[in-house]
């Protein structure tokens, strides 16, 4: 690989590592995410060590956290006993993918916390400052759940989209 496809390589990848840093998670799920999805090849597990320069353990867990939010696929290569991995490009579904598992867990936790600490305010003995929290508290809930709103308004139309391509697909098999 000449000099400038390799720079621009590597700087890419270091993007990739700093955006999944931005969105939480590990710098390696990033670089390992821009390795594979610049290689026109599949890549193994142990092409992925050599490439990001992590231990083969984290590029394992990294992997499997990739394919669990659709962001890379199993390639099966026949003749070799070894895991192969291509990336998504479809970059509609990486995102779906991202939302379903943020929305699921961490941010029901979040959600679940201010309104915790709303509650915990009512027994609070300043009434100036509790109102102050409940103010700036009640702020970031009703933003937390149009985020949430808005994110299971993503899902809905994705699946909505999907149901019409469905019936068009049927509705042009009738005329057949």
């Amino acid at each position: 690989m000449d000099n400038q496809l390799s720079t621009a390589r590597g700087h890419f990848i270091q993007g990739m590592s700093r955006i999944s840093n931005f969105w939480g998670f590990p710098r390696a799920m990033g670089a390992i995410y821009g390795a594979i999805y610049l290689s026109p090849e599949p890549l193994s597990l142990d092409e992925l060590v050599e490439q990001v320069s992590v231990t083969k353990g984290a590029v394992s867990t990294n992997v499997r956290q990739l394919e669990r939010l659709g962001m890379v696929h199993k390639h099966i290569q026949l003749g070799s006993r070894k895991d192969f991995y291509i990336a998504e490009t479809d970059f509609w579904k990486i995102a779906k993918g991202i939302l379903r598992e943020r929305e699921q867990s961490e941010f029901d936790a979040a959600l679940n916390t201010v309104s915790e600490s709303l509650d915990m305010l009512d027994e609070a003995d300043d009434p100036e400052l509790a109102g102050f929290y409940k103010e700036r508290m009640g702020a970031m809930q009703g933003f937390f759940q149009t985020l949430d709103s808005v994110v299971s308004t993503i899902m809905k139309l994705e699946n909505l989209m999907s149901l019409s391509a469905l019936q068009k697909f049927i509705s042009s098999s009738d005329k057949s």
